[in-house]
């Protein structure tokens, strides 16, 4: 709520809202009391990574296979965590397909 008068907010005091700077003060209504309901409804899944469509169209880079030791791989970077925390380096082998993560 904001002072009509000066534009200041208004502060709740014992059951009335009154303004800092000018003393302005006016009762609390039931129209200023709102109630919010928060409701969770379930959560979607993940964004699905497909690769199999795009693969020759993917850049290239150096890369050991956990699963063949091939020494290249395709990859790409996805946001996968908050958007604070760094993103996530996904491969793929050139060799075999094996897909890994780099956090």
């Amino acid at each position: 709520m904001f002072c009509p008068n000066c534009g200041s907010l208004l502060f709740p005091q014992e059951g009335r809202f009154a303004c800092q700077k000018c003393g302005y003060e006016r009762d609390i209504t039931s129209k200023d009391a709102r109630v919010a309901r928060v409701v969770r409804r379930e959560e979607r899944p993940a964004e699905t990574l497909v690769l199999d469509d795009v693969i020759e169209t993917l850049p290239r880079t150096r890369a050991d296979c956990p699963k063949c030791g091939n020494g290249e791989a395709f990859w790409v970077m996805r946001q996968t965590r908050a958007a604070d925390e760094p993103t996530t380096r996904i491969y793929r082998c050139t060799r075999c397909s094996y897909t890994w993560r780099e956090y």
